[in-house]
């Protein structure tokens, strides 16, 4: 364990993903640049993205790709630090990477190799990390900032707040961020769990809990936005990627409709085959398109029944609209213990979208995401996480 200089260009709190990107690039300008970390591992985060693998960016990330209060917020940094900027980077190290679905990459070997060329290049750049750092106090001061650790106290001119949001706290998360930003006068948004499973109601989890690890292709939809990927039935109620992309949309009380073959017009599908299998029971024509068990389990939910030949043209509509237009109604969300991230954050009219400072706070920045800036899944929240630590690293 290193000592603590008493005084450095940059101190940056918070060793994640914004964060390191943030110091590596203050610290290729030639400024002296501290970079704590409270909890005892930096970019936990990154360790656990992606399975393991760490989906590290998207290709085709825009800033349609992002919900804030202010959706042009985000394009400045976006535009300035690209996706393929960061390839090159994994480039560089000789990481092996694929491309899972168009768009999204991922490590072939393992997410320690991101970590590791993150670290490495903070070591080439001459950053001091400390590890398992806890911060005191924060204060200003005629010229930057002092902060108070666990470890002694270390003066700045530059201050950066890169903590991330309130997902995932066994991986570290805290409010700290949010409570640093609310004592220096700024906005905070309300904050919610994004990117996370819904729990549902037990008259309808009991049934569906025969399903749990499951997958079915679908449309998920709710407020006016809807993707088309996977769901995932679970013991709880439902995740997989198209319910954790709708999740940053759904708010309490709200309904979301799934449709379990949006590639299909189930209702032609089924008159047609009441002509040619006219003896096929429903649930046999159904699991040509699902696994047998989830076209028993929805049918018995929604007591569908009987062979082919014996449902009307208004009974096959009837069914067509159960499948393809199934609402539910989440009880809740699994929270911030699995979530992804945090949806809302700083208000981003409180910093210069081009360098992250704050405008009531000479020398204090904030970037990644403590901010109102959530990226959709897929590698999105990692390019946001890059672009705004290069673009404030460039000015602080």
């Amino acid at each position: 364990m290193s000592s603590l200089p008493q005084q450095v260009d940059v101190v940056v709190i918070g060793a994640g993903a914004s964060g390191l990107m943030c110091a590596i690039t203050a610290g290729y300008r030639g400024r002296s640049v501290l970079l704590l970390e409270h909890s005892n591992k930096a970019g936990r985060k990154i360790l656990m993205s992606g399975g393991g693998r760490c989906n590290f960016t998207h290709m085709f990330s825009t800033p349609a790709n992002f919900l804030s209060s202010n959706p042009h917020f985000c394009k400045s940094a976006l535009s300035r630090y690209k996706p393929q900027d960061f390839v090159e980077l994994v480039d560089r190290h000789g990481i092996d990477y694929h491309e899972k679905t168009p768009g999204q990459l991922f490590c072939d070997v393992s997410s320690k190799e991101i970590l590791q060329m993150l670290l490495t290049e903070a070591d080439w750049a001459g950053v001091q990390l400390e590890i398992g750092c806890a911060i005191e106090q924060v204060d200003p001061q005629a010229s930057g900032y002092k902060v108070a650790t666990a470890r002694g106290v270390v003066d700045c001119e530059s201050l950066v707040i890169a903590t991330g949001g309130l997902s995932i706290p066994n991986g570290g998360a805290t409010g700290f961020a949010y409570e640093l930003a609310e004592r220096f006068g700024m906005a905070v948004t309300d904050r919610r769990a994004a990117l996370v499973p819904f729990t549902l109601q037990p008259d309808l989890l009991t049934p569906l809990k025969e399903l749990s690890g499951v997958a079915q292709p679908a449309r998920v939809s709710c407020n006016g936005m809807s993707f088309k990927e996977p769901i995932l039935f679970t013991h709880r109620g439902i995740s997989g990627p198209s319910v954790l992309q709708i999740s940053s949309y759904w708010a309490p009380g709200s309904t979301v409709e799934i449709d379990l073959l949006p590639d299909l017009d189930l209702a032609e599908l089924l008159k047609n085959q009441r002509g040619e299998h006219p003896r096929w029971s429903l649930e046999r024509s159904l699991s040509e398109h699902m696994s047998k068990r989830t076209a028993q389990v929805l049918c018995e939910i929604w007591q569908l029944s009987g062979e082919l030949t014996q449902l009307s043209n208004e009974r096959i509509d009837e069914i067509a609209r159960a499948f393809k237009h199934w609402q539910v109604k989440p009880s809740g969300t699994e929270g911030y213990r699995t979530a992804e991230v945090t949806i809302g954050g700083i208000e981003t009219n409180e910093v210069s979208q081009r360098t992250f400072e704050a405008k009531k706070a000479p020398g204090l920045f904030f970037i990644g995401e403590c901010l109102d800036v959530t990226g959709h899944l897929g590698g999105h929240n990692f390019q946001w996480a890059w672009a705004s630590g290069f673009c404030c690293g460039q000015a602080v």
